[in-house]
């Protein structure tokens, strides 16, 4: 196996026997194997589209489905990838039955190629990361496709919610298809920064598809002790399975918490009519061993941030998967059909059965502050900047991890001084937002906008105070960039605010290992990327702007 794409690879090099993550060189090959199929799709696609045919939207649902099985910690099954590779096959094989006459006869290999399982394995081997020799044209293809599995993850949570835009689509197929082609260095670079444009309509989609659903986020003070009555605990990040999951328990005398980057749920006008939502348990995904051991009742998780379990660990038959997330030995929660909702009964009754979920902190976290709420407070904020009461915004936001060195956020959110405000989004919120770090005139020191995709709103609030401080550049407000990353949702992030303009990011722990020094270097030259230090100086450069 090869993988390098997420933060914790082996080294900042590359895992090449077992992944960091946890899954096996086996599970690392088929999901090498599933993409090499999606650019096969891509490449039928992209030449149908170029022949003036239309290609369906199912098609471009399967592409985002099929990119998101393969990003970290969503499916340590190798039995479900391999069916997913099944299907690819079986869709491109469609796909040359219906265009097969209008297109070039001569596709590439990737996109004509069969087999059955027996000979996966080899195969993988042959069209993995390292099938390109150049580092740098490696690098380039490898950034543009992490970039994607973030846009296609992202997608697919607007798609489900039914929100679809067909430029999403459309350059899910062309950036696939350009990776089976021979194209100069500027046009790879350019391809990326187009994935960072993408990356900005695909988050824009998902913001419209969840408050169009559940409301615009708002202040909320979220409980994160338990109660008396057995619960379910959720995790991942979709919210038409948390509604789901939500109307089938009413009245059934169980309880339902959030986990990790579910917690935003709890900001949601929609879901506070539920009185059995009862706060957030626990933390980050890198604790879930222990959390989901203590919570005592069924555990659902609905995208990723899944990781393998402890030889100690007993919850597995409380594990509930559904969607992309596959885990084996863990219940499978079947897709909606004909309109009707996934039927969660199976959790519900096993939840009735079980202990209510051990206590392991008590208190309250506030957060909501997305785009509606702090443009809401748009005038304090702006009298508080004019008064010099708010000196910086620092954006921490991002995912969370397990090394030691992440304590640097914590330390960060510690020393910054008290006329500097905390702008977070992700997992990484949870090394600060426990802290009791005040606020400057009612305005709290941390300001939650919400889930990884919700930095979408730091990025609309930091257009937006240019535009009231009448700036030209949103690099001359008073904002600095201090952003922690883990997988691949982060890297397409990252693309949207370089897209945005958007210079002098401090990222961390560790630089990206998919990206080359020539790749780097272009990247420095262009947007000032830097790697984090230690907190002190780091504090000190972003309170003198630098």
């Amino acid at each position: 196996m090869f993988c390098f794409q997420c933060q914790e690879t082996a080294k900042n090099q590359g895992c090449t026997v077992k992944g960091m993550c946890g899954k096996e060189g086996t599970t690392a090959n088929l999901q090498d194997l599933l993409i090499y199929n999606l650019k096969g799709i891509a490449v039928i696609a992209k030449k149908a589209q170029n022949a003036g045919e239309t290609v369906s939207n199912e098609v471009g649902r399967f592409v985002a489905q099929g990119l998101f099985v393969t990003i970290t910690n969503v499916n340590f099954n190798d039995a479900d990838v391999t069916s997913w590779i099944e299907r690819a096959i079986a869709l491109k094989k469609e796909l040359m039955n219906q265009y097969g006459d209008v297109i070039d006869a001569d596709l590439d290999e990737c996109a004509t190629w069969s087999a059955d399982a027996s000979e996966f394995a080899a195969k993988a081997e042959s069209v993995g990361i390292l099938a390109t020799e150049n580092e740098d044209v490696r690098s380039l293809r490898e950034l543009l496709v992490i970039g994607l599995k973030g846009i296609a993850a992202y997608a697919d949570h607007a798609a489900v919610l039914g929100v679809e835009k067909d430029e999403i689509y459309d350059f899910m197929y062309d950036a696939l298809n350009s990776t089976t082609e021979a194209l100069s260095v500027d046009d790879m670079v350019g391809k990326v920064l187009k994935a960072g444009e993408v990356a900005v309509t695909t988050m824009a989609a998902l913001d419209q598809a969840n408050t169009s659903a559940y409301g615009n986020p708002e202040l909320s003070e979220v409980n994160i002790g338990v109660g008396t009555n057995p619960g379910i605990l959720i995790s991942g990040h979709d919210l038409k399975d948390m509604e789901e999951l939500l109307e089938q328990t009413k009245g059934k005398g169980v309880d339902v918490y959030t986990h990790g980057e579910m917690l935003p749920a709890n900001y949601y006008p929609a879901f506070k009519k539920y009185e059995h939502l009862k706060g957030n348990y626990g933390s980050s995904w890198w604790h879930q061993n222990e959390e989901f051991e203590s919570f005592n009742g069924p555990i659902l998780m609905t995208t990723n941030c899944i990781v393998p379990l402890k030889k100690k660990s007993t919850y597995l038959n409380r594990l509930y998967t559904t969607g992309v997330v596959s885990y084996p030995g863990a219940v499978h929660i079947a897709e909606r059909a004909n309109g009707s909702a996934k039927d969660f009964s199976s959790i519900i009754e096993q939840a009735k059965g079980c202990a209510a979920p051990t206590e392991i902190e008590t208190g309250k976290i506030v957060g909501g502050f997305a785009h509606d709420q702090v443009l809401a407070l748009a005038d304090k904020v702006v009298d508080a900047v004019k008064a010099g009461a708010i000196k910086r915004f620092v954006v921490m936001a991002g995912c969370d991890g397990r090394q030691k060195d992440r304590s640097y956020f914590t330390e960060v959110a510690e020393k910054l001084p008290q006329d500097a405000v905390i702008l977070t989004a992700g997992c990484a919120k949870y090394r600060y937002n426990k802290l009791d770090l005040g606020d400057i005139g009612g305005i709290p020191r941390v300001l939650d906008a919400g889930q990884c995709n919700d930095c979408y709103s730091l990025a609309v609030i930091a257009l937006k105070l240019k535009e009231v401080f009448e700036l030209d550049d949103i690099n001359d407000l008073p904002l600095s960039f201090d952003i922690g990353w883990y997988e691949q949702k982060a890297c397409a992030v990252l693309l949207a605010l370089l897209h945005l303009g958007v210079k002098g990011i401090r990222l961390g722990p560790s630089l990206p290992a998919f990206v080359s020094p020539a790749v780097l270097n272009v990247l420095v030259e262009n947007f000032d990327i830097k790697p984090i230090t230690d907190p002190d100086t780091d504090v000190a450069a972003i309170m003198a702007g630098n």
